[in-house]
């Protein structure tokens, strides 16, 4: 059955039940309204109404008149126009206003079915794309930033403030605390969400890549391009761009990105016709750029005009009370991925987690905690499946020594790769030779 209505809009009695029945053969929920203003009564209480057929003429206004109508209170409808009499500016005019098709009584009625059948493929499209729209709305919102500590709280309590605004934003912390992920959900809670989010970092490119990465370029303009190009900023157009990893940018970029900041107007490589944009600049770096500039590494002015608005995101040492929370929150997210029931993690674990300096923070100890569930054959996480050099002998509990502890993780790695003893040292962080003397050791 379609996943929607139909609402047929003609003041000829008879051509309504055609058409009805018709429709209900196909499996529609079909509904009829002779006027206007019935029309509109329909569509307040029936919302699964999502495809309209509408006559050009009605006893009370023009079925063209009508259709901009819905197209500004109903955008998520779509429309196909009847008429008895097809004129050319007609039908120009209905297609301009977002009609899907323009039909003629009569000489068109055999194109009517499979014109629906094709606005229900538009309709179904566009429902899916809005759920998969939704769904990132969900995964990129502020409540989904975990963590309790006074730090962390901060840092979002500032990002909810300027993410209404276009106010440019300076996101400052070490690499892996989350700098994106603060960025994607003040892009999703300002008034650009339903357009581009785009992601660049600066770090990647060499200067004259990023340049045409960034601006674009024309045909011809420089051995290598072979095509025209549209620049990062074009594609974020009414969006956010968002600049990771600033403090690399070369200072002959970092004075064409200061035009840009302030004039919305830029020149694609190889043209001399600015092209103007309106684009929301989010920029992070894992540098003191006050330092940077302040020793001309990094453009003063470009700098000022970053910073009126900076976020520092806490490195994950500084809200250790948060490693709990998040480590309950890998766990569940990467044991169903890999279709495992693992309910947490002993104290041992936990104790040794938030002993550790993380020095990659946030990125790093989500790369722990999934080698640790793929290598889990149990219900819960245990100390032997953490890398070396987490665990202190100390922290090992009476009934585990340590000498055990090694035994059951390298006997773990080992099925887990089904014997195979060179990619278990990889995983281990080991050599080869030292493996093979750990299996004499323990008899494995």
């Amino acid at each position: 059955m379609p996943g929607f209505s139909i609402l047929i809009v003609d003041d000829e009695a008879k051509l309504r039940g055609l058409l009805r029945r018709m429709l209900e053969l196909e499996g529609y929920t079909v509904f009829e309204a002779d006027h206007i203003t019935k029309a509109r009564e329909q569509l307040e209480l029936h919302p699964e109404i999502a495809l309209l057929l509408i006559d050009v003429k009605l006893p009370d206004g023009n079925g063209i008149v009508f259709l901009e109508k819905i197209k500004e209170k109903f955008p998520g409808c779509e429309a196909i126009m009847m008429t008895a009499y097809g004129t050319i500016r007609d039908g120009i005019k209905a297609m301009q206003l977002g009609a899907f098709d323009y039909l003629v009584k009569g000489d068109d009625n055999d194109k009517l079915i499979p014109a629906v059948g094709r606005a229900g493929e538009k309709i179904a499209m566009r429902r899916r794309i809005e759920t998969l729209e939704n769904r990132l709305e969900e995964k990129y919102r502020f409540e989904n930033i975990l963590g309790a500590s006074g730090v962390i709280r901060e840092a979002i309590r500032l990002a909810e403030k300027v993410a209404p605004t276009d106010s440019t934003v300076l996101l400052e912390g070490e690499t892996g605390v989350g700098k994106e992920l603060f960025a994607q959900a003040i892009h999703t809670a300002s008034a650009r969400k339903n357009h581009a989010f785009v992601a660049v970092n600066c770090s990647a490119f060499p200067k004259d890549l990023l340049e045409s990465e960034l601006f674009g370029h024309k045909k011809g303009s420089f051995t290598g391009a072979t095509y025209d190009k549209k620049g990062l900023f074009q594609e974020a157009h009414a969006g956010t761009l968002f600049l990771d990893e600033i403090g690399e940018m070369s200072p002959d970029l970092q004075a064409k990105l200061l035009r840009v900041l302030e004039t919305q107007t830029f020149i694609r490589i190889g043209e001399t016709k600015p092209v103007k944009v309106n684009v929301r600049i989010i920029a992070a770096t894992n540098r003191n750029l006050q330092t940077e500039s302040e020793s001309g590494h990094f453009r003063p002015d470009l700098y000022y005009r970053l910073s009126p608005f900076k976020i520092s995101i806490p490195a994950l040492r500084e809200r250790m009370q948060d490693i709990d929370v998040l480590a309950q929150y890998f766990i569940h997210y990467y044991a169903a991925k890999v279709r495992k029931r693992i309910a947490g993690m002993e104290p041992v674990f936990l104790n040794a987690l938030k002993q550790h300096d993380w020095k990659g923070n946030t990125r790093e100890l989500k790369n722990v905690i999934e080698r640790a569930v793929i290598l889990c054959e149990g219900r819960q996480l245990t100390a032997d499946l953490l890398p070396g050099g987490f665990l202190d002998p100390g922290m090992i509990t009476d009934s585990l020594s340590l000498a055990e502890a090694e035994k059951k993780h390298i006997r773990s790695v080992l099925q887990h790769t089904q014997g195979n003893k060179t990619k278990a040292a990889e995983l281990l962080g080991i050599g080869l030779t030292t493996l093979y003397r750990k299996i004499e050791e323990y008899k494995l």
